[in-house]
């Protein structure tokens, strides 16, 4: 399954975006993190940079 964003727990710090390999991640309008589930490649760079632990590969 592709990373999945708490977005109860996202602090909007942008870390994810710039993390990912391959740019699946970006921040919506509400400037909370959102996965494209068509680029996740499960690789959780983004789990291991979440400094808030928001994001999830299940």
């Amino acid at each position: 399954m592709p990373a999945v964003v708490n977005k109860d727990e996202c602090v909007s710090c942008g870390t994810c975006v710039e993390e990912c390999p391959e740019k699946a991640i970006s921040m919506d309008d509400s400037e909370i993190a959102t996965v494209n589930v068509d680029k996740c490649t499960e690789c959780k760079t983004c789990v291991d940079a979440c400094p808030s632990s928001a994001i999830t590969v299940e």
